[in-house]
């Protein structure tokens, strides 16, 4: 045998026992800490805080992160935390994102950790929940937090953990979430190679990892419409342009655009209408009507097309009728974009921690802001299985939200060994 080649398969061989050996540790440590992680998530349940005021859940953050001897920044965007963990060796610079919000819910679970908390929402006063699961997402990166740092001598390379406000959106006239992450600069000093984000999803059984390629949550817009007519009687329509009539026309005419423009063998999209109001008497013709709705795409040139067609739509439609007609789409999320070579680069350890139950999933029309950081950098977003054999979910967004916390310690293996098998594939 060639002395070359006989050097790299020794070095081969050695790196191969390297990365087992630094996977038989992850396990044990994640082992050793699930009821540590389990409390944590049971901290947060019990006190969460809506989007942009999440200021006791970052003060506990920032708090153990400091214990951890992390480097670490409070205040970003906000409310957000970052540490950042500088390994034993050089290499690449990993982000892992763990979102910290929750939701103007009232919890309905019956658990002793049952969240009775309150706050202001659009001027209200409201219950808020962890109706999405985002305190277990905090806790798992706590766990990975702990694994990697006690590990930092054998890491190759850096970690920056950022744990990011507002997913759920900033409060109206706010900025907050990914998007002011990034423009504040999270990704840099040092910049960021690739990033890695999960979500529990209630629907799919603990020990199971769902993931794909390319677009695997939607991008999001809201639109607004003012329909404005003429008022008159309801007894004399004809004196009038009724702006009612006219908006049911914009309705049906939008369904085509899904029905009939889109390539819907490629990717899936969404028109949606949630909100309609005008009129305040049966035999009134109003003077306008008021409409809000969704738009979802996975595919960018798509996403760009519904806008197009919905806005000749609304014009040609209220034209025909006389009417008057104003549409804003509000900018929203871009689609949740997983790099097709970093996903063909990291699907063998997501199949390796679930013994096999990684699966490649169909996309979700929900969407997700961890797709601000896809846009700058290669990212990898996928969803950690949470179903309860024993208790039924009321669905994300609801009161009765609720998933097994057994599957966190899966989040916490999968999360570690993301990092350790990139820093070593990025390194050879």
């Amino acid at each position: 045998m060639k002395k070359p080649l006989l050097l790299f398969l020794i070095s081969l061989i050695s790196l191969t026992t390297y990365a087992q050996d630094l996977k038989q540790i992850i396990d044990q440590k994640a082992d050793e800490i699930e009821e540590q992680v389990i409390e944590w998530r049971r901290h947060f349940h019990e006190n969460p805080e809506l989007s942009n005021r999440e200021f006791e859940t970052a003060a506990y953050i920032a708090g153990y992160l400091n214990e951890l001897g992390l480097e670490v920044e409070t205040e970003v965007a906000h409310t957000g935390v970052v540490a950042i963990l500088e390994g034993g060796k050089p290499g690449p610079v990993i982000g892992l994102r763990a979102d910290i919000d929750g939701l103007p819910v009232t919890e309905r679970t019956d658990v002793p950790f049952k969240s009775i908390a309150t706050g202001m929402y659009q001027g209200e006063e409201v219950g808020v929940m962890h109706a999405c699961g985002h305190d277990t997402h905090i806790a798992i990166m706590m766990g990975v937090a702990k694994i990697l740092t006690e590990m930092k001598d054998e890491i190759k390379g850096t970690v920056k953990f950022i744990f990011q406000p507002a997913e759920e959106g900033a409060p109206q006239g706010e900025e907050g979430g990914a998007e002011l992450m990034v423009k504040e600069g999270v990704l840099e000093n040092p910049d960021v190679d690739a990033i890695f984000g999960l979500h529990i999803w209630d629907s799919e059984p603990v020990g199971s990892i769902g993931y794909r390629s390319e677009g695997i949550m939607a991008s999001v817009n809201s639109f607004s419409l003012e329909i404005t007519g003429k008022q008159a009687h309801g007894s004399a329509p004809w004196a009038g342009i009724d702006p009612i009539v006219t908006a049911a026309q914009i309705i049906n005419n939008a369904q085509t655009i899904v029905s009939r423009s889109m390539p819907l063998t490629k990717q899936a999209a969404v028109v949606t209408f949630g909100k309609i109001e005008g009129g305040v008497r049966h035999n009134i013709i109003p003077e306008s009507v008021s409409m809000e709705g969704t738009i979802r795409a996975l595919d960018e040139d798509m996403r760009q097309l519904i806008f197009k067609r919905l806005e000749a739509i609304v014009q040609n439609t209220a034209e025909s009728n006389g009417a008057a007609a104003e549409l804003t789409i509000n900018k929203g999320y871009p689609i949740t974009y997983n790099d097709p070579e970093l996903t063909a680069m990291m699907a063998p350890t997501l199949n390796e921690v679930t013994n096999g139950n990684a699966n490649i999933m169909d996309a979700v029309t929900g969407a997700e802001d961890f797709s601000f950081f896809q846009e700058k950098i290669p990212g990898l977003y996928f969803f950690l299985g949470g179903k309860s054999p024993d208790v039924e979910s009321g669905g994300h967004h609801t009161p009765d939200f609720f998933v097994d916390e057994s599957a966190m310690k899966l989040g916490v293996r999968a999360m570690s060994n993301l990092v350790v098998d990139y820093m070593n594939s990025a390194g050879n």
